[in-house]
């Protein structure tokens, strides 16, 4: 399987090339079934590389393949080749995996959508682009897939864009991502610069012998690519408005692929970080940590159900950055997988109750739909259990092994992370309090009480949107139609639906679902703690890993204190919200759910309101700046030489006496001052 590396990118690509060419051709449900066909044909290969990689890569456990001298230009030489080592078979592994089954619950999803085969692809070109982000061997591969995801974002997030508010949210995922783009850019030329590589192995054998200051600069352009990618403080904005996009969209996003690249890149430069100055490291894990507890704050206070996992997102994207800063890249990648189980999991629930609730996604209108949706009920309980840290689901295990390492580097770091984890918990548990239990509201309107300041205030932005799906004449499977605001047909979210018929989804979207809740339970086996042997994981990155990962000097018993007391903070937590949701303390719900968290602290608003104006004005004064003072200076010079030749250019006549004239005259000239010098 060596020679078939190749292989693991160019499915989804030929799925992509397939459906553009025959797509329409092929129609529904066909063109969902090849590209599920080309992503899960991927998943087969990266498994058979893998088998191969731990029985042939040798020591380090790494296969390489060079296809072709991509770009040759002087002393520069870039390869279109693929690095295939514990880090990157990881990571194909579970994104092709988790994009085979968001592929097949499309199937389901999308049924009746008239753009139905464009769907599919660029679902494959998107999976095509995050393999080649991962695979590359070099930075400039890795910048090739890169971009190709962050363009398949805005195709996919806008892929309603009949509605203004899809297409701005597209718009702003790509302009926010382009922030980050410009460190990615920047830090590659100077790799280039002081190493004259940009190949990994060229990065990871000469990060030792580079100066301090060149591996900080180095590092911190590229987490500047990270954070823009992986949505951290100060660029998060774009990831909530994701969701604007289907729900398959969201799940694979928010789950298996794109903003799990920054995450990536930071493992993959591990030694580049360990050469750094001091400071970065913790810089990275504050960035984390606060932007965790940020995003959990405001997850407190959303009432729409995919929001709530969005933002749920961001806070899990800070752990993974906490995990980086901290030198636990094992345990970032750790939880990177787990996570990508459980949040697919709840983000394709949430699709299957958005579907069954007839477009539904004001937790506000739900209510008691386990019984009625016992698949979906089921799985997405599941899901909760696990990003909340509950034993023996793998998300204790992969968030524990984070907190451990912050407590090592600061308890203050450890005590972030852990207030982070309890409203986790939290805003989880009211979730599936408020969709699965309690009494059932879909047939009321929401109650005055409920359409409280706090609740009206969810409103983050002026793009944000939800996405919604109508169901067809059979009420079997959904009909993606359009985007709308989360508020009712009145505007204010207060109308009732009273025809809503709440039903289980098809057997293409509840499969997936079974299958991730088994993933979400059991992939904290992965790398159980204390015993040695049990830590597959560890030792399975460990030759990636080993220049940068921090060791552990903390006791065994102080290790266990610490995971009980999270798993206790989680249990009080979930009694708090069913003593709030279940048994009505509508007042308690009201401070909880401040306004402040249900406007996002009132970042993104504040980002509109300067764009809109000192920002728009600087704008303005910039492009007048440009046009009138630099294409100024540069008309001005054309202007005075082209004046200038107009006058010379008299001289030229083109007749040979005039220039004979002309030679006679500097003679006489010439003499004249010879002979004026030999005189005086």
């Amino acid at each position: 399987m060596r020679d078939l590396i190749w292989m693991i990118p160019a499915l989804p690509l030929a799925g992509f090339a397939l459906l553009l060419a025959f797509g329409k051709r092929l129609g529904e449900p066909l063109a969902g079934w090849l590209g599920t066909a080309t992503v899960a044909g991927s998943f087969v290969v990266t498994l058979g590389v893998f088998l191969t990689l731990r029985t042939d890569g040798g020591a380090d456990h790494r296969l390489t393949q060079s296809l072709f001298t991509w770009v040759p230009a002087g002393s520069f030489k870039a390869d279109l080749g693929f690095l295939v080592d514990p880090l990157s078979i990881s990571m194909c592994l579970f994104v092709t995996g988790i994009a085979a089954l968001i592929h097949l619950y499309s199937i389901g999803y999308m049924h009746g959508d008239p753009r139905y085969h464009v769907f599919f692809t660029y679902l494959n070109l998107f999976v095509f682009s995050m393999l080649m982000l991962v695979l590359g061997d070099n930075l400039l591969v890795t910048f090739l897939g890169w971009e190709g995801v962050g363009a398949c974002s805005y195709f996919l997030i806008s892929f309603w864009f009949s509605e203004e508010a899809n297409a701005s949210a597209g718009k702003k995922a790509f302009v926010t991502n382009r922030v980050g783009d410009w460190g990615f850019m920047c830090a590659t030329f100077f790799t280039f610069s002081a190493l004259g590589t940009l190949s990994y192995t060229g990065i990871i054998d000469g990060a030792s012998a580079l100066p301090r200051s060149t591996a900080t600069v180095i590092a911190l352009l590229l987490f500047v690519g990270a954070v823009g990618k992986s949505a951290q403080l100060p660029l998060y904005v774009w990831l909530p408005d994701a969701m604007a996009g289907p729900t398959p969209v969201s799940a694979l996003f928010h789950a298996a692929t794109m903003v799990t690249a920054g995450v990536y890149l930071m493992v993959r430069i591990n030694p580049v970080l360990a050469a750094s100055a001091h400071w970065l490291p913790t810089l990275i894990a504050t960035v984390g940590a606060v932007t965790a507890l940020f995003a959990a704050t405001i997850a407190l206070a959303q009432n729409d159900i995919k929001k709530v996992l969005a933002y749920s997102t961001v806070s899990q994207l800070g752990y993974m950055f906490l995990a980086v800063g901290s030198g636990a890249y094992v345990g970032a990648i750790f939880h990177m997988i787990t996570h990508a189980f459980f949040k697919a999991l709840l983000f394709l629930g949430a699709g299957s109750v958005i579907h069954g609730m007839g477009d539904e996604q004001d937790m506000r209108r739900m209510g008691a739909l386990r019984k009625l949706m016992p698949i979906t009920a089921a799985t997405f309980i599941v899901g909760w259990l696990a990003i909340a840290g509950v034993p023996p689901f793998s998300g204790f295990f992969s968030k524990d092994e984070i907190l451990v390492y912050a407590w090592q580097k600061s308890p203050v770091l450890w005590a972030i992370g852990f207030v982070t984890a309890i409203l986790t918990a939290f805003y989880m548990a009211r979730q599936v309090y408020l969709v699965f239990f309690g009494d059932a509201r879909w047939g009321e309107p929401v109650p005055e009480a409920a359409a409280s300041p706090a609740a009206n205030e969810a409103q983050q932005s002026a793009a944000e949107v939800d996405d919604t799906t109508a169901t067809d004449a059979n009420d079997e499977a959904p009909v993606a139609a359009h985007a709308a605001s989360d508020a009712g047909a009145d505007g204010h979210g207060h109308e009732a639906h009273a025809d809503v018929h709440p039903h289980e989804s098809p057997w293409t979207m509840t499969l997936p679902l079974v299958v991730l809740a088994v993933g979400a339970i059991v992939a904290g086996a992965l790398n159980m703690p204390f015993f040695d042997r049990l830590k597959v994981l560890e030792h399975w990155l460990a030759p990636v890993v080993e220049h940068g990962q921090a060791h552990l000097t903390v006791s065994s018993g102080l290790k266990v204190g610490l995971g009980v007391v999270t798993v206790v903070g989680a249990l009080v937590a979930f009694a708090l919200a069913r003593l709030v949701y279940l048994r009505g303390r509508q007042d308690v719900a009201e401070q909880i759910e401040q306004p402040v968290f249900a406007r996002g602290w009132y970042y993104d608003s504040s980002i509109a309101a300067f764009m809109g104006g000192p920002g728009r004005r600087l704008f303005d004064a910039v492009s007048w700046f440009d046009r009138t003072i630099i294409d100024g200076a540069v008309n001005g010079v054309a202007t005075l030489v082209r004046g200038g030749g107009d006058r010379v250019r008299v001289l030229q006549s083109g007749y040979v006496r005039n220039y004979a004239l002309g030679v006679a005259f500097g003679a006489i000239v010439l003499v004249g001052l010879l002979l004026s010098r030999a005189v005086f």
